[in-house]
């Protein structure tokens, strides 16, 4: 078995659709807070699934935590728990350091126990592959090389130096207790099931209702883009065959300005969603930049790729239109996250169940 925390996240949710789908997948105990991201029902496909069971905890809950690891015996951790929306963090940073910072912390302490001990073979086959973010490497000039593995940390968001503690955290542990630790620094993800207080989902929903597409400052931040499915697969690669103690950074190799993604989308949108008069774009506007907004990102994903053979299927323009197709289908989806509805659904499914109530 594994553990998967925050697996009703985002990149959670696809990572445990993602590791099921494989034939001879172990079983998978998701661990979840969950909090307003948090949505159990992107995993209603297997939830009848004998391989898969959900427990409502909190990482920061050492007798959780510590019990959890006790009775499944997991021989991995895949550490995705995280408060993640920079905007959030700028208005409420303690939320950040409990989840990002103490929790880290308290999965690290507990795994360290568990896994000392384990007898020799479970104990040399155990991982803690620990999810992060290329925004702990702060700014990049238009004409700077992506980020390495080697750069220098320097975050500018709250949500960005949280993580980069966390990082600190697992290297620490690491070399101090020889805890078998895997790092990833992951570029911008997108696809099926992102939370819509994020760029594209965001903008997807507000142009389908008619509603403005803010776009911050005068658009030109660059990211590069990770479509979700190729960053499950590049974790499934990295637990199989990474190296302990190592970091690997992946990205999409897709550096794009935020003002392009929104044209993208809107053009895509004219396509398979056309508005009665006009176009997408026509929505667009420029509100005032948010503090601290990094200018540029990119990922060096060539260790990844030279030494475990990994590069991504998706190019931005297949990942962004499968992206917008999957919105388009799935409707009644984004109604219910936007209304709040999906908390009935989370509550008929698994009614008062306290935290750490396996269900």
């Amino acid at each position: 078995m594994i553990f998967v925390t925050g697996g009703a996240g985002f990149i959670g949710s696809n990572f445990i659709l993602d590791w099921l789908a494989q034939a001879a997948a172990e079983p998978v105990l998701n661990i979840d807070k969950l909090t307003y991201a948090g949505n159990p029902y992107n995993l209603e496909a297997v939830a009848g699934d004998a391989r898969y069971a959900f427990v409502q905890a909190d990482i920061c809950d050492e007798t959780a935590i510590a019990t959890l690891l006790s009775r499944y015996r997991p021989r991995a951790i895949v550490h995705l728990a995280a408060e993640s929306h920079v905007d959030r963090s700028i208005h409420s940073p303690d939320e950040f350091i409990r989840t990002n910072v103490n929790g880290t912390f308290n999965l690290l302490n507990r795994a360290l126990h568990y896994w000392s001990t384990l007898p020799g073979p479970e104990q040399a086959d155990f991982r803690f592959l620990h999810v992060s973010t290329d925004e702990v490497y702060g700014s990049l000039e238009p004409q700077s090389p992506p980020f390495s593995e080697d750069a220098p940390y320097t975050p500018n968001s709250l949500y960005s130096a949280s993580k980069a503690a966390s990082d600190h955290l697992v290297r620490a542990y690491h070399q101090t207790y020889g805890l078998p630790t895997l790092t990833t620094n992951c570029s911008n993800n997108y696809g099926p099931y992102h939370f819509p207080e994020k760029l594209i989902p965001l903008v997807i929903a507000n142009a389908l209702a008619g509603n403005p597409l803010p776009i911050y400052g005068d658009g030109m931040q660059i990211r590069d883009w990770l479509y979700v499915t190729d960053h499950c697969t590049a974790l499934r690669t990295i637990l199989a065959h990474g190296a302990t103690g190592e970091t690997y950074n992946i990205g999409g190799g897709n550096e794009q300005t935020n003002l392009h993604v929104v044209h993208t989308l809107c053009d895509i949108l004219d396509e398979l969603a056309a508005r009665a008069q006009g176009s997408y774009r026509d929505l667009i506007t420029f509100v005032k930049d948010r503090p601290g907004h990094d200018r540029r990102y990119a990922i060096d994903s060539g260790k990844l790729e030279r030494t475990l053979g990994w590069q991504p299927a998706e190019s931005f323009q297949s990942g962004i239109r499968k992206t917008v197709q999957w919105y388009l289908a799935n409707g009644e989806w984004v109604r219910q996250v936007r209304s709040g509805a999906y908390l009935n659904w989370l509550r008929q499914q698994y009614g008062d169940h306290p935290p750490g109530a396996l269900i």
